[in-house]
């Protein structure tokens, strides 16, 4: 279950997208899991198989905050007991149980442990930007055939913004592209805050990695923060669900969502043909690539990656 990518949170879905009367899909590092909410409005994760007869729950619907499986009937409540058997009044219902993952709903998004039948260790690490007052948040979903972990190193990859995306963000770097760029890093609880100076002038912005697979960016716009952040969701080891948000104080109407969201997936767009293009597919051993000074931060990602989910997967 969730190869190379156990035990850890992640956002799987924005949460407009989990409605009340159809569990939704999603498949997570290769795990496919069915969503819905329970009678309180809480989202809830099953594996999306039905221990009875292995159909997919996620073609199901939900009656009464329970998940009714589209092949039988059978009803599982919020904890993925069954507490309806059609036909069968003398089942054994406490016998009779799906599999759950914890699931949790914060700053508009579904996030999920990657762990079945399993306690969670902590909650997700959230920024706390996303549940201040006077903010909209708003995102879209792209998909890339890529690895994940090719998609998460170029978000968090300061040195190409002037080269893939110097008619849009990268522009005020572009001129610059021949001087000395550092990369300042400050270890946080969460990960990693980064900042770059240019020939000794520090440059406005700030990019966050939060372990696992989390890019926030820091920009100021008509004067004021905002904050882009992507999540880069393996849905397998040739697909990555790309979730693209905005945290915005201004322009709050979600009449504005879609021109934030036709935004974020242009500057995406900047990036996908070059990461879906990387051989091999998945990250390798640092010593396998040429890397330079400029490459502290992504490094930093993939001794991550390697050390505590692939080895870890490995060593069970």
């Amino acid at each position: 279950m969730f190869q190379d990518f156990a035990n850890v949170w992640t956002p799987v879905a924005f949460a407009a997208e989990l409605g009340t009367r159809r569990p939704l899909a999603a498949t997570v590092a290769g795990t496919r899991l069915a969503l819905f909410r329970a009678a309180d409005g809480t989202p809830r994760a099953l594996l999306d198989r039905c221990p009875h007869r292995g159909a997919a729950l996620s073609l199901g619907q939900i009656a009464n905050g329970c998940l009714e499986c589209p092949f039988h009937g059978w009803r599982f409540d919020a904890e993925g007991r069954v507490v309806h058997v059609p036909w069968s009044p003398d089942a054994k219902l406490a016998n009779l149980h799906a599999d759950t993952v914890p699931a949790r709903e914060l700053g508009g998004q579904i996030w999920i442990y990657t762990a079945v039948n399993a306690a969670a260790e902590g909650e997700p690490a959230v920024n706390e930007y996303f549940a201040a007052r006077g903010v909209r948040v708003s995102g879209t979903a792209v998909e890339w055939r890529a690895h994940w972990t090719r998609a998460m190193e170029n978000m968090l990859d300061w040195p190409h913004l002037a080269f893939v995306h110097r008619a849009s963000i990268g522009r005020e770097l572009v001129k610059l592209s021949a001087g000395r760029m550092d990369v300042d890093r400050e270890e946080q609880p969460w990960g990693v805050r980064s900042r770059i100076v240019v020939d000794g002038v520090a440059r406005p912005g700030m990019l966050d990695y939060r372990w696992p697979n989390q890019m926030n960016l820091h920009i100021t716009l008509l004067g004021r923060k905002v904050l882009l952040t992507v999540a880069c969701v393996p849905i397998d080891s040739q697909r990555t669900r790309m979730l693209l948000t905005i945290v915005r104080p201004f322009l709050r109407s979600r009449l504005f969502d879609g021109v934030f969201n036709y935004s974020n997936r242009r500057i995406a767009k900047e990036d996908q043909a070059i990461v879906e293009s990387s051989s091999p597919a998945e990250i390798p051993a640092a010593h396998e690539e040429k890397s330079v000074r400029t490459d502290a931060l992504t490094l930093r990602f993939r001794k991550d990656y390697l050390t505590r989910l692939k080895a870890t997967a490995a060593a069970n």
